[in-house]
């Protein structure tokens, strides 16, 4: 059974620092394309950053570049988003997406698609919470 499990999440001051880790099981994420999601209290679920298979291609929302950068090392299977310069406002639970590689035209597709449920999305993991205050 093929799962994504993220972690890394917690509670930061603003300005502050974490980086998140989205860790495949039974599947091998070279093959995917991945995206970084985020659901705030009463509001949709956004993407916020995503990544060709290969890792050559990436894209963010406008709220975060410059502040947050995508990763992946697909020998360890895992994906990262370090979140720098942290605001109240990225206060989210934080999901990861995997959807194999070639499903979306482009990356930015994929980060415009926030549907769990939309066809090309393989798996979704079940989130970590991310508190930014003081």
């Amino acid at each position: 059974q093929s799962q994504l499990v993220e972690s890394g999440g917690g509670l930061v001051q603003p300005g502050g620092s974490l980086r998140l880790s989205c860790e495949a099981s039974g599947l091998t994420l070279e093959y995917y394309d991945i995206g970084w999601f985020r659901q705030a209290p009463g509001k949709e679920r956004e993407g916020v950053s995503c990544i060709s298979h290969s890792g050559g291609t990436t894209y963010y929302r406008d709220s975060v570049k410059g502040r947050f950068t995508i990763s992946r090392d697909n020998v360890k299977n895992t994906v990262y988003l370090q979140m720098n310069s942290l605001k109240s406002e990225d206060t989210a639970v934080y999901y990861c997406a995997a959807s194999h590689r070639l499903r979306f035209s482009a990356v930015k597709a994929m980060c415009d698609i926030r549907d769990p449920n939309h066809p090309n999305y393989d798996n979704w993991g079940q989130g970590t919470p991310v508190t930014v205050s003081s």
